[in-house]
């Protein structure tokens, strides 16, 4: 049996949606036959500008400001997605924080609201989705029922390299996001699959901030953090966030219903497994 690569007649959730990787996913989505997408991020604005363009691209949308460290923020999103559209098909659990500091540096608050936005956003995301989820038909008979994508790292698994020591709290958050990803696909198995991506270097707003923030650290011209990290990559180019949205429809559509409970990497080879 063949599957088709795509996310016809879904309709999707994505948080962290304004901007960088959650923008790319979110159109792609609809570039890929989704029903609908549902943009939400913290920034209201960039969210109905990324709605703009879904539509654009061919699928109904739904902009919505979104705190996912708030309970009852994510339980709207997955009422109004319901409301608007009957179902949620695929969650993808993207927002995130990052920043940098030295580990001997780091303060308390710093530590806490990179976990707090990482890891409880992420369980509080996943949770309202999962509860809707496991309530609703299957897209189709003998498919799940949804599936729900969380957002973690190469940065959460072994070594990282120097920046290593300037990231430690967002290191902590992904790596607890696989942690997090394995208990929900045993908890929510066979009805709803949960997979965790863990990108690179994706060549964002994000990853210009934190060549930024390194170099100054380091006292070098700022780009060369970025240049050094891109040169180790094996497959010779910084990633984009298209990259990332291969492996997301992949994880939507029915070629990986028999998946669940995996953290992939999709790097151009940083880490190899």
């Amino acid at each position: 049996m063949t599957h088709e690569l795509s996310a016809a007649g879904c309709v999707v959730a994505i948080t962290g949606a304004g901007r960088g990787i959650g923008r790319g996913l979110a159109l792609a989505f609809a570039r890929h036959g989704a029903r609908a997408v549902v943009v939400s991020d913290l920034d209201a604005d960039a969210a109905a500008a990324v709605a703009d363009e879904v539509r654009a691209a061919g699928a109904d949308a739904l902009a919505l400001r979104a705190d996912v460290t708030s309970a009852a923020d994510c339980a709207e999103l997955v009422d109004r997605t319901e409301q608007a559209w009957g179902r949620l098909d695929v969650m993808v659990c993207n927002a995130g924080i990052v920043t940098l500091r030295p580990l001997l540096d780091l303060d308390a608050e710093t530590w806490d609201r990179t976990l707090h936005v990482n890891v409880t956003g992420t369980f509080l995301s996943l949770q309202a989705a999962a509860r809707a989820m496991s309530g609703q038909p299957p897209l189709a008979a003998g498919r799940p029922r949804g599936k729900i994508i969380t957002m973690a790292s190469i940065a959460g698994r072994s070594g990282a390299g120097p920046i290593a020591s300037v990231i430690a709290p967002y290191r902590a958050s992904k790596a607890a996001v696989i942690s997090l990803t394995q208990s929900a696909a045993i908890t929510l198995a066979p009805h709803v699959t949960v997979n965790a991506m863990c990108p690179g270097l994706v060549e964002t707003d994000m990853w210009a901030r934190m060549d930024r923030d390194w170099t100054a650290l380091q006292g070098i011209d700022q780009g060369q953090a970025w240049k050094q990290r891109v040169a180790a990559v094996p497959m010779g180019r910084p990633q984009q966030p298209d990259d990332v949205a291969g492996l997301a429809l992949y994880l939507a559509s029915p070629a990986s219903d028999y998946m669940t409970g995996q953290a992939i990497n999709i790097d151009g080879g940083l880490m190899m497994s």
